[in-house]
């Protein structure tokens, strides 16, 4: 693993590049992905936690991003907030097929990347998966020299990897945060969204897909309330300015394939964790368009009454799916809990949640 020279270290986090040939969908291919770290390694190893980024988002998930714009979860992670940099070693690194690919900042491995020969992969970019992806999070545990995270958490996106880990190797994540997730992909990205992204992309392109995917994620409300007095077509364009299309697509079919079931059966992945002592906490937001909170509700119902230390919780949020990043406050004490081993297993009513509250920097 390369290491970034430090500069703005404090700041932006110490920048670091996962350099590997890894197998995608069984295919050999030379990975590069750059991440970032903030807080220091303990002389046990033991303080690590990995922070996985949502659908669009990168590895600026605390600090202040060289343009000055803060991580995407900065109110949570940093010195004294939720997921305490002076206590944990804090690693956040980019995806496959980040969506962000042409942000001079990000460094990824997908199909708008060179491929050997100096040209894009395009579309002979192979099919990978949530396998793959645990695998080269995996490789970076062990380049760090980490026996095992101290937690691994993340929204959207990054809590379906954070449920992968917990699916996957328990015994390597002891402690699992889910922010705006589900167990599985459910009729929401299965039936609408991920075929609807497919019918807009060749007529709309980049900005129609990132048009889909600020509706999902807002909703009504929170389109209302962000472009009630700015113009939401300057916003598009803006972010087609980093974005990829060919990118929003291949994570939009990898997300479509998330399903923990098919990782172990209900029963075998209860007992997993029951075994190996995972403490899970799963947080959704009421009137997400992206995941019902049904779908975890009703999973984390049957994962209590296995015996598993399962934490769930809901809240409302005006910005709706986007509130796992905009509206973190109403999780950040159960956050700081699950890191601290003081999070109750149990379902926690709303007036509870705001205990131990980390205000927004």
């Amino acid at each position: 693993m390369r290491q970034g020279e430090g500069r703005g270290e404090d700041r932006e986090g110490a920048a670091f590049t996962l350099e590997v040939e890894a197998a995608l969908g069984g295919v050999r291919v030379p990975v590069r992905l750059g991440g970032r770290s903030w807080g220091r390694l303990s002389e046990a190893r033991d303080n690590a936690v990995l922070v996985c980024h949502y659908y669009t988002g990168t590895a600026q998930a605390a600090g202040m991003g060289a343009d000055g714009t803060p991580g995407w979860w900065a109110p949570l992670i940093g010195p004294g907030r939720a997921v305490d940099t002076s206590r944990y070693f804090v690693v956040a690194m980019n995806t496959l097929s980040n969506v962000q690919v042409r942000d001079p900042a990000v460094v990824t491995t997908g199909p708008d990347t060179g491929h050997p020969d100096g040209q894009p992969w395009g579309e002979r970019f192979p099919a990978w998966n949530f396998a793959d992806l645990h695998a080269l999070q995996l490789e970076l545990m062990r380049q760090l020299g980490v026996e095992r995270w101290h937690a691994v958490i993340g929204p959207s996106f990054g809590g379906m990897q954070a449920l992968q880990w917990a699916a996957r190797t328990p015994e390597l994540a002891p402690r699992v945060a889910a922010v705006a997730t589900s167990p599985c992909a459910g009729p929401v990205l299965r039936g609408a969204f991920g075929p609807l992204m497919r019918d807009v992309a060749p007529t709309g392109g980049l900005e129609g897909a990132l048009r889909l995917i600020s509706l999902f994620g807002m909703g009504s409300d929170g389109l209302e309330a962000a472009f009630r007095d700015t113009d939401f077509g300057a916003y598009l364009r803006s972010r087609s300015g980093t974005a990829s299309l060919a990118h929003i697509l291949d994570i939009a079919r990898v997300v479509q394939t998330h399903d923990l079931h098919a990782v172990a059966p209900r029963p075998e992945l209860f007992a997993r964790w029951r075994e190996a002592g995972l403490r899970l906490l799963t947080v959704n937001i009421r009137g997400d368009g992206f995941f019902p909170a049904h779908e975890m509700r009703a999973f984390a119902e049957a994962s209590q009454a296995a015996g598993v230390a399962h934490t769930h919780f809901e809240y409302g949020s005006a910005w709706g799916h986007l509130g796992c990043v905009q509206d973190t406050a109403p999780f950040a004490g159960l956050l700081r809990g699950l890191l601290d081993d003081t999070l109750a297993a149990a379902a926690l009513p709303p007036d509870l949640a705001g205990a131990g509250e980390v205000p927004h920097a």
